[in-house]
């Protein structure tokens, strides 16, 4: 659907089931940080790299307190950059379906090691996992075109 000139993905963020905030008290923050980090690098690496700022560790950093919030901790974001409003944030970038692909893919590959890395509870990968892929399903703003 398009609003204006602007994608809408067919997915209402009311409805996202959100992951288990007592992965942070099984996790920690060095953990969830760490992992963070991790997927910045997978980030770094991959096709979606022009999306992000400069500077890599900074915005891991700012990802991080996000997460560490949703997850179940102390709410960094909030207390640092204000309310989060995500996909206000994302629209200033071409967010296509493959860019959303690539970004998945980069998160699967920490999640991969999640368990023995960072002692992610096995038990929550799934819901973090679901959450993942709906949450960026809404950060997509732009249609994929065929070349």
């Amino acid at each position: 659907m398009r609003k204006g000139s602007v994608y809408v993905p067919p997915i209402d963020p009311a409805q996202i089931p959100p992951p288990s905030r007592d992965i942070y008290g099984l996790m920690g923050e060095e953990n969830i940080v760490r992992m963070i980090e991790d997927f910045y690098r997978e980030l770094e690496r991959s096709s979606v790299r022009a999306l992000f700022p400069a500077d890599m560790v900074a915005a891991s950093q700012k990802s991080a307190a996000f997460f560490v919030g949703l997850l179940g901790g102390p709410p960094l974001y909030h207390q640092r950059y204000g309310n989060p409003m995500m996909r206000a944030r994302h629209l200033a970038f071409r967010i296509t379906p493959s860019a959303r692909e690539e970004w998945l893919g980069c998160f699967e590959r920490v999640l991969a090691r999640a368990t023995d890395r960072y002692g992610f509870p096995a038990e929550h990968l799934p819901g973090f996992t679901a959450f993942l892929r709906a949450f960026s399903l809404w950060m997509v703003n732009t249609e994929d075109r065929a070349g």
